[in-house]
């Protein structure tokens, strides 16, 4: 059953009766992770993987794999991609992580795209009047970059990055939740992520979470600890109507 929303450490305003007169759904926001949710991110992250990996003279992650790496931002997955190969000093791995980073800034929209039902599920949410703000651990300017390179940018009414909130403030921690509902303009959230870090933010945060089972879930299936799970995107919104 999903968390009441009564306990949620901000308290907004209820949405207006027009506002909720527009909408069959019980919120006035959705937030959305960006990797694995909305885009089909891995072979552009496992490209860059790749490419500081062949800097430091690594073996290259088949495309595949690059899916299973992802969770918790470009950082961690080159770290367990260097350290299934044996690691790397501290100085070393760095130089290795600016590299990539720098490869992706050129690179981060060759081969990404919206997973199926994407846009059409963000227009019918649009319609419904619903805000929706993206809440990622990629860095901002990487996801602000990608969606807007992808045409929906606009859908958003906030981009929150892994860096947006300072230094420890990144999924799994509540804070970017929070801040997705203050910029989301208050009310009653959802969230919807593929990850533990996903899930784990939401219950830090006390809402209701949707786990997206076509993206790279890291739990098997019924154990990600979601409120409910989708096979696709395209059961998102019948999925946030049975949390009410």
């Amino acid at each position: 059953m999903a968390p009441s929303l009564a306990t949620n450490r901000l308290q907004f305003e209820e949405p207006s009766a027009t506002a909720a007169a527009m909408t069959d759904l019980p919120f006035a926001i959705i937030g959305f992770d960006l990797d694995g949710t909305l885009l089909e991110t891995h072979r552009d992250l496992g490209a860059a993987v790749n490419h500081a990996l062949d800097l430091g003279g690594f073996a290259p992650v088949p495309a595949d794999h690059a899916s299973d790496l992802i969770g918790g931002g470009a950082k961690i997955m080159l770290q367990r991609a260097v350290d299934e190969q044996g690691g790397l000093p501290e100085d070393e791995f760095r130089r290795l992580y600016k590299a990539m980073l720098a490869y992706y800034a050129d690179n981060n929209a060759v081969h990404t795209q919206p997973y199926p039902h994407a846009r059409e599920t963000l227009d019918a949410l649009r319609e419904r009047d619903i805000a929706m703000v993206v809440v990622t651990n990629k860095f901002e300017s990487f996801a602000r970059q990608i969606l807007t390179t992808l045409d929906l940018a606009d859908h958003f009414a906030a981009i929150i990055g892994g860096d947006t909130m300072g230094k420890g403030k990144a999924k799994p921690a509540p804070d970017p939740i929070f801040e997705a509902q203050r910029r989301g303009g208050g009310g009653s959230l959802a969230f919807v992520g593929d990850s533990s870090y996903d899930v784990a933010a939401a219950r830090a945060a006390r809402v209701p979470v949707i786990g997206a089972r076509y993206g790279y879930c890291d739990k098997p299936r019924g154990e990600l600890g979601a409120d409910a799970e989708i096979e696709s995107l395209a059961e998102l919104v019948p999925a946030l109507a049975r949390l009410g």
